[in-house]
């Protein structure tokens, strides 16, 4: 059947993009409909990402918070189990009152939901199957947001048992005695991180000669050596030859840079290699939208892709694939509708990782720097001088200040540390604004609190400018 309701904007992907895109179009007073295949909304994040991983890395930290540390604090608590069912119960809820208030704020928008599928009949018209039939719904303004999925590399094709995705490392019924983990970005550290915390046996098989691709240098450094404190072992400068599936697991062949040759036996193998823009059946071609060479939605600086009255945001127009990411395009997306200004600052964007310490920055790394030939100054800081740090016993960090030579204006900041996804923002925050590291060192900062080391980092960066060349 043919819809004849007029839309003001209709959203495929009910993800952070999409749903917050939905909630941002509602305030603006547009009548808009989202379209998700899954009844519970809130994309790969709050399903089957960013949202149980941290559950489980809360719950693994406590575990290991337990076992390594309660001593010292003259805790005595005798044995420490793991009872993995309820932890994933725990995930389980977690996920569901997220999704469950997802709903909510749409509903209170008069946001209209649909469940099924939706593909562009062209570039006006969106036919959307459900289990009651087909569709056609044409709405002023469409609006892509339907995500991604883990790439799947040849040769290490995903049987959901051994070969696994992130998607069913975050639900495995018992823990792994041995994982190997092929890519050493954040997916893969965090993931990685909760096993080994829970007593698996974890190695990163990584190609490049370090971790975290995007992070700092120094930063990737420093947190290599605290994950292999921790116990997780590293195989850098390494490629996957060939996995092997064998009875109870799986061996998988790797070589180093210098052909060296290893096999690593294993219960699990979690592939973690990046992800690819979730664009099949969408009908691009019969729209007339275009798709990047990496397989991505093309757009302009508006998020339009160039076809109709049709928009595109969050992980399947590329980018950092961030779900804050996504986020802030859907809301910039939906103001540029309504003839408003929309924009995201992409200099002040923050990326986490949520290791133990955490490691979060924004804006520029010092190889950026050195790459663009930019005169910068550099101030550090190590948690070992933070009192908050010593009293918790969590001095394994550093935060690190980048700001420019002359100017002082802020360029960077590095921090790894515990809560670096909190003490982040201040940073991006004084980004936004143009800030000086003068601006951040001459704010009072409470003591004691681990925001003191950026505090501390911020005046060593405006004694280079100052004193330097």
């Amino acid at each position: 059947m043919n819809d004849t309701t007029q839309y003001d904007l209709l959203i495929i992907g009910a993800g952070p993009g999409g749903y917050v895109a939905a909630a941002r179009a509602a305030q603006l007073g547009m009548k808009t409909a989202i379209i998700d295949k899954n009844e519970r909304l809130g994309g790969v994040c709050l399903n089957i990402g960013c949202i149980p991983s941290k559950a489980l890395l809360d719950s693994s930290e406590h575990v290991a918070t337990a076992k390594k540390e309660f001593d010292v604090h003259g805790i005595r608590t005798g044995g420490i189990e793991v009872d993995l069912g309820v932890m994933m119960k725990r995930k389980a809820s977690v996920v569901a009152d997220l999704t469950d208030n997802v709903r909510k704020l749409l509903d209170a928008g008069r946001v209209e939901i649909i469940q099924g599928t939706a593909r562009l009949k062209n570039k006006e018209e969106v036919v959307v199957e459900t289990a009651a039939g087909n569709q056609t719904i044409a709405p002023k303004n469409i609006l892509l947001a339907t995500g991604s999925r883990p790439s799947e590399p040849a040769g290490m094709a995903f049987d959901g048992e051994v070969i696994v995705s992130s998607t069913e490392a975050l639900s495995f019924e018992t823990i792994p005695e041995r994982m190997v983990i092929v890519g050493g970005g954040s997916i893969g550290l965090e993931l990685g991180t909760v096993w080994s915390r829970l007593g698996t046996k974890v190695t990163i098989v990584e190609m490049l000669p370090h971790i975290a691709g995007r992070m700092d240098g120094e930063m990737s450094r420093r947190l290599l050596r605290v994950l292999k404190k921790q116990g997780i072992e590293f195989r850098l400068g390494t490629r996957v030859t060939g996995i092997d599936r064998e009875k109870g697991g799986a061996r998988v062949s790797v070589e180093d840079e210098k052909g060296n040759e290893e096999t690593l036996l294993c219960d699990k193998v979690l592939v973690s290699v990046g992800r690819d823009a979730l664009t099949e059946g969408l009908g691009l071609e019969d729209a007339g939208v275009s798709i990047t060479d990496q397989g991505f939605v093309a757009v302009d600086r508006n998020y339009h892709t160039g076809a109709g009255n049709i928009y595109a945001i969050g992980d399947v127009i590329g980018g950092w694939m961030l779900a804050h990411e996504a986020s802030a395009e859907g809301k910039a997306a939906v103001q540029i509708m309504a003839g408003q200004y929309g924009a995201v600052n992409y200099d002040a964007m923050p990326n986490i990782v949520y290791t133990s310490p955490e490691a979060a920055a924004v804006g520029m790394t010092e190889e950026m720097l050195k790459q663009k030939e930019i005169p910068y100054c550099k101030g550090t800081y190590p948690l070992t001088g933070a009192g908050r740090a010593r009293c918790m016993g969590r001095t394994d960090g550093l935060v690190k200040v980048l700001s420019h030579g002359h100017t002082d204006r802020l360029l960077g900041v590095h921090i790894l540390s515990p809560g670096a996804s909190d003490m982040i923002m201040e940073a991006c925050l004084a980004l936004e604004f143009g800030a000086a590291s003068e601006d951040i060192g001459a704010t009072v900062h409470g003591h004691p609190t681990f925001a003191e080391a950026l505090q501390e980092a911020a005046l060593a960066a405006r004694e280079c400018s100052i004193y330097g060349p």
